[in-house]
């Protein structure tokens, strides 16, 4: 009886063995840096270094983008002003009488002109 404990002691031991050796093997290709999580975690970890690059310079290319277009903005004040200065100015100033419109508005070119070039 006691042999038979014995042997079904040793052939756990055993099967816990090769299941231990088995595990072993899969864990050191699941975090292998090439193929496994490790390696699919360190090239994320190189995209988002990369992304996070990529959007410093995106700040900074917005940040230039409103500076410019906040001097372009006041500029375009400056000249609404000005323009409406300048607009105020004109009901000021006393009507012309504008001069008779041609009574032919087409250009025509007289004989005279054309014998004399020739």
């Amino acid at each position: 009886m006691n042999f038979i404990a014995d042997i079904l002691l040793v052939a756990g031991a055993v099967g816990a063995g090769l299941y231990c050796h088995v595990l072993s093997r899969r864990l050191r290709n699941f975090t292998d840096l090439e193929k496994g999580v490790g390696g699919a975690v360190a090239m994320l970890s190189a995209q988002v270094d990369d992304l996070s690059k990529s959007v410093q310079g995106a700040q900074a290319t917005a940040q230039g983008s409103v500076a410019t277009l906040t001097d372009v903005s006041a500029r375009a004040e400056k000249a609404a002003r000005q323009l409406e200065l300048l607009v105020a100015s004109l009901h000021d100033l006393p009507k012309e009488q504008t001069a008779a419109a041609p009574a032919n508005p087409f250009f025509v070119r007289q004989k005279r002109d054309a014998e004399t070039r020739q």
